[in-house]
């Protein structure tokens, strides 16, 4: 059991850890799918005036170091989480590190739905990559681990969507990923109308406002997935 993580939210106010989590950041990914730093200071800065929507920013700390981050967003019109990153040290990984991180980035969008109205969050998603689309067997073997490591959370792949992710780097084509989702009320299915409005909330609260993507190249990713793009 971990007890020497101490969980801390970055924020406007709190921007101590912030150096230190996008350093680990920074040797988790490959720059060529990286996101700028400059976008998760975005992401608080949008934080400060988007309720009921919000961005959740949050690292687990085990003294100086950074064990462990998460960010995401809750989309109050569709009252669903929208994980974007759950990022473990490789130096601290191990007792469930990663499982208790996503559990508390739940929590944090689980008091939004409260905070929006809601009795419970309704929906979780997130993307992930897909394994026949990686280039290495190493790159392989991380898409298994992270497919078990979410199915032991309870995510689910919905596959009724071809998903694309907004290119991040000014491109204009999308990058097909996995969506994932995971369900916190009833029924543990999800309807394609459910989704489509929830992609649709992903890229006008994360990619549009967050990344400022251009309007146009978000509407033919939409389009592209035969969601409705009106809304941009």
């Amino acid at each position: 059991m971990i007890t020497e993580i101490q969980w801390t939210e970055i924020n406007n106010d709190n921007l101590t850890n912030l150096e230190s989590v996008l350093k680990l950041y920074d040797q988790s990914f490959p720059i060529d799918v990286r996101e700028s730093h400059d976008v998760f200071r975005k992401g608080l800065k949008y934080a400060t005036s988007s309720f009921p929507n919000s961005f959740r920013f949050l690292a687990g700390m085990e003294g100086d170091t950074v064990a462990s981050f998460a960010t995401g967003h809750y989309l109050a019109d569709v009252n669903t989480g929208f994980i974007v990153y759950i990022v473990t040290n490789p130096l601290v990984r191990g007792n469930g590190l990663g499982s208790t991180t996503l559990l508390k980035m739940e929590e944090l969008l689980k008091k939004d739905a409260i905070s929006a109205g809601h009795s419970a969050l309704r929906f979780s998603i997130l993307e992930t990559e897909m394994e026949e689309l990686v280039h290495t067997e190493a790159e392989k073997e991380n898409c298994i681990k992270r497919e078990r490591f979410y199915e032991k959370n309870n995510y689910r792949s919905y596959e009724s969507i071809n998903y694309l992710q907004p290119p991040l780097h000014g491109d204009t084509n999308g990058i097909p990923l996995n969506l994932l989702f995971k369900s916190f009320q009833g029924s543990q299915t999800i309807t394609q109308t459910e989704i489509s409005r929830i992609v649709q909330a992903m890229y006008r609260e994360k990619y549009y406002e967050v990344n400022r993507i251009d309007k146009a190249v978000l509407s033919k990713c939409l389009n592209k997935m035969g969601i409705d793009h009106t809304s941009f």
